[in-house]
């Protein structure tokens, strides 16, 4: 119906939005967390605080709700990986 009456076609592959895995969002949130602890030389990221990093396709400017995530990987440190808890020790974070 939209492409007969308002002559509107689907967005071709290039188009559509790309889907980012959970690893992609986790490396994000990682390179945020890098980007943080190199600006202050710690990771006591406060619970609201809003990293904005630039990057990706079209270096676009995202916000990553750091200090959330960083609550979430202390709590969750029983079911991270070996290499995932090593990167975020090389980078100061402290696990309790």
């Amino acid at each position: 119906m939209c492409e007969q009456i308002l002559g509107i076609e689907p967005a071709s592959e290039d188009e559509k939005p790309k889907r980012r895995t959970q690893a992609d969002k986790w490396a994000m949130n990682y390179e945020a967390a890098k980007q943080f602890y190199e600006r202050e030389g710690h990771l006591q990221v406060p619970r609201k605080h809003v990293e904005r990093i630039v990057g990706g396709e079209g270096q676009e400017e995202r916000e990553h709700k750091l200090g959330a995530w960083i609550g979430n990987q202390r709590s969750r440190a029983a079911t991270l990986t070996p290499e995932r808890m090593e990167l975020l020790s090389a980078i100061g974070m402290r696990w309790s």
